[in-house]
């Protein structure tokens, strides 16, 4: 039993430490999306 949790504790260590890594290389795309906005001229000093 002792070496079924040991092996248990192991995976899920690996898991953690597997899952950061692929966290740390994903290249994320940056959004695209075009955002446009009106801004009212009274929100600026003259």
């Amino acid at each position: 039993m002792k070496n079924i949790s040991r092996l248990v504790m192991i995976l899920v260590l690996m898991m953690f430490v597997g899952g950061g890594v692929f966290l740390v290389t994903w290249d994320i795309p940056a959004p695209s999306k075009k955002i446009e906005k009106e801004l009212p001229d009274d929100r600026f000093p003259k």
